[in-house]
């Protein structure tokens, strides 16, 4: 790839989109913000280019998450798609897991309505046992009366989930062949989720066939607008970034694909400092999201709920909640509440003069102080504190409270939504999170960073340099990388070598394929190997990374020690293989220069500012770009897209890179 040109990073989110541009030659570094479009994300994408001064022309690589996939899943917005399945098996979505979401409560649905209606899925005569023997044979005239039905149902998109396809395909391959002249999109169980478990494969496959319309329509227009060729390429869930071509056929790996970029970025700034424990708080607009780093590596999972449903592919393991800047603020029979409803980007929080009547967590922020009315936000929004204490003062009268006082009981309510979502990722996990160090990024991210840690006892607070667009950095900087995952179910008692052997040959042909297909030579590119295994009577299976040649004997030993880490016990029981996972991956190097973070330095002043505790109190205020040594709070830092608060019993301190380091004075 040429020495010119700039190699973008962006992350479209629910209210902003971020851009992160960096100069293959000069390594100079740009950050913008500008709003989200979620009816024309492609013109929000250019939109951006332009404002960090670039034109389409100048663009040589752009790596792009985004929440579109997610959002049209969550919301229904999706194309008629049909199901097929073995005969007798079409209803395993409606039938699902017996559980139920609110289990007292009998005046909601036990469980959500099935993504694809009866009247749309059809039963196969075929089938295979669980070891991919074929009991009963795919006929032609089984196959022709398929078509036919699927000509009557008007689908514009097709899932195939026969049972035991993951252990042999050759029936869905079949029909697949013989249904693609018939449908504009079809997708197979065994390439989207080649496990075991009949509703969760059937689930994440006709998730993926109603994201497929939506993600061939978008990315073949951003193909049109910036083509780039295999320069233009997606980051996907599993915290890397996959060639169009490979998103088109399989876009559930877009699936929450922005907030895995900014854990991309955090596991690299992780290992660059050698802090061994990282949580992740990526507070934006909509959402706050945070995961669990330990030693460098983020913590993966294999399922995800949207909308009650399962979505079943390894991706890292980023627990979301509706409490970003833009959560609208409420009062209920319990009290104050906040999110999951979001303001958005129009007309977005009260105080940014757009319209706005409804009370956000950001409106509380701005009437606290913290955020500058003197400033436009990211050059074009004026701060109304006015218009924010109107919006707060119908739930002040309720609680019979001042303006001011209920602007700080929303931010500790937000703050005790956010502590829970950590202890969701370390209590639960068995980790002690009082030893991890924050990592905060994101619009609001490093304005409540220090509150949180204070609430949740962590010791220290790192804000990246490029803290506002750090998931577009995560999407500049990831590795060009592709996974393939399947069930094997191989005792490790009499383990049969050669079958291991096949099947992660085969895997390991699939990771890679996409890469070399885009242009990646073959010695350049790494293979990883985990093995997910399991006790034989248990159902779940832990990940356990593993080296050629296999050594049976220690990686039992090592799901040993992770069993006991995570549960405090290990047993004598026989361990079963149950999955083999492959990550093909081509390390990404970007060097770059310290971001210009926007803002021409502005002297060093002072304004009001209210904390908890403490009361309305002089804070000093002070650029980012010029800040040398420590500096004791109360402060404020701020730049063009961050605001940096710094609560009394706090100091901070830079480096070279731009990076902020919080921690408690009296530490």
């Amino acid at each position: 790839m040429q020495d010119t040109g700039w190699d973008i990073g962006t992350d479209i989110g629910g209210t902003f989109t971020d851009i992160l541009a960096v100069h293959a030659g000069t390594q100079e570094a740009r950050i913008a913000k500008v709003p989200s479009r979620p009816t024309a994300p492609v013109r929000a994408m250019l939109e951006a280019i332009a404002a960090v001064g670039l034109a389409p022309g100048e663009v040589r690589r752009f790596v792009h998450g985004t929440t579109r996939v997610t959002n049209a899943l969550v919301e229904e917005r999706l194309p008629k798609v049909a199901l097929i399945a073995t005969a007798g098996f079409e209803d395993v979505l409606e039938v699902g897991r017996y559980r139920r979401e609110d289990l007292y409560r009998l005046d909601v649905p036990p469980k959500p309505r099935p993504l694809v209606p009866h009247e749309r899925c059809f039963g196969l005569r075929e089938r295979l046992d669980h070891t991919g023997a074929i009991l009963e044979g795919l006929t032609e005239a089984e196959i022709a009366r398929a078509i036919a039905w699927l000509k009557e149902t008007g689908a514009e998109s097709v899932a195939i989930c026969l049972l035991h396809s993951y252990a042999n395909p050759v029936h869905e391959r079949m029909l697949a062949e013989a249904l693609a002249p018939h449908v504009p999109h079809l997708c197979v169980s065994h390439e989207v989720n080649p496990e075991a478990r009949e509703y969760e494969r059937a689930s994440s496959t006709a998730f993926n066939a109603a994201a497929m319309p939506i993600a061939v329509e978008y990315l073949s227009e951003l193909e049109a607008k910036l083509p780039l060729g295999s320069g233009l390429q997606v980051f996907h869930s599993a915290g890397a970034m996959v060639p169009v071509p490979a998103a088109k056929r399989r876009p559930l790996v877009m699936a929450a694909s922005g907030p895995a970029a900014g854990v991309s970025a955090s596991a690299r700034m992780a290992r660059e400092l050698g802090r061994p424990r990282v949580l992740t708080f990526d507070m934006g607009g909509t959402t706050t999201d945070v995961c669990l780093i330990v030693d460098g590596q983020a913590e993966m999972t294999d399922t995800r709920m949207i909308g009650g449903r399962p979505l079943r592919q390894p991706m890292l393991a980023v627990h979301s909640i509706g409490a970003g800047g833009g959560s609208i603020v409420k009062l209920g029979p319990g009290g104050l509440s906040v999110g999951p409803e979001s303001a958005g980007s129009e007309p977005g929080p009260a105080c940014y003069g757009r319209g706005g009547q409804r009370p956000t967590i950001t409106d509380a922020n701005a009437i606290l102080g913290y955020l500058d009315p003197e400033v436009k936000l990211g050059d074009t929004i004026t701060l109304d504190i006015a218009a924010a204490e109107r919006a707060v003062a119908p739930i002040a009268a309720e609680l019979g409270l001042g303006v001011t006082e209920t602007a700080l009981g929303i931010l500790r309510v937000a703050n005790a939504a956010m502590a829970r979502a950590l202890r969701r990722v370390t209590v639960e996990r068995g980790v002690d999170g009082r030893d991890c160090t924050l990592l905060a990024f994101g619009g609001g991210g490093p304005m409540h960073a220090a509150g949180l840690a204070d609430l949740y006892g962590l010791k220290e607070v790192i804000v990246p340099a490029a803290s506002s667009a750090f998931s577009a950095l995560g999407c500049l900087t990831a590795d060009f990388s592709f996974l393939q995952q399947r069930t094997v179910r191989l005792p490790l008692d009499g383990f049969a070598r050669k079958v291991f052997e096949e099947r992660l040959v085969e895997l390991t042909h699939d990771a890679i394929a996409p890469l070399i297909a885009n242009g990646i030579p073959a010695r350049e590119i790494a293979i990883e190997h985990v093995a997910l295994m399991r006790y034989a009577a248990q159902s779940d299976s832990l990940p356990v990374p593993f080296a050629l040649p296999f050594d049976p004997q220690a990686i039992v030993q090592e799901f040993h020690r992770r069993h006991h880490m995570l549960f405090g016990y290990a047993t004598e029981e026989h361990c079963v293989v149950e999955s083999l996972r492959v990550q093909a991956r081509k390390p990404s190097i970007i060097p770059m220069a310290r971001p210009n973070v926007g803002r021409p330095a502005r002297p060093a002043r002072s304004r009001r500012c209210v904390f908890p505790g403490i009361g309305a109190t002089d804070t000093s205020i002070l650029p980012r770009e010029t800040l040398g040594g420590s500096v004791n709070g109360p402060a404020i830092i701020e730049d063009a897209w961050s605001t940096v608060i710094v609560p009394p019993g706090w100091q901070a301190r830079g480096d070279d890179a731009g990076n902020l380091f919080l921690t408690r004075s009296t530490a």
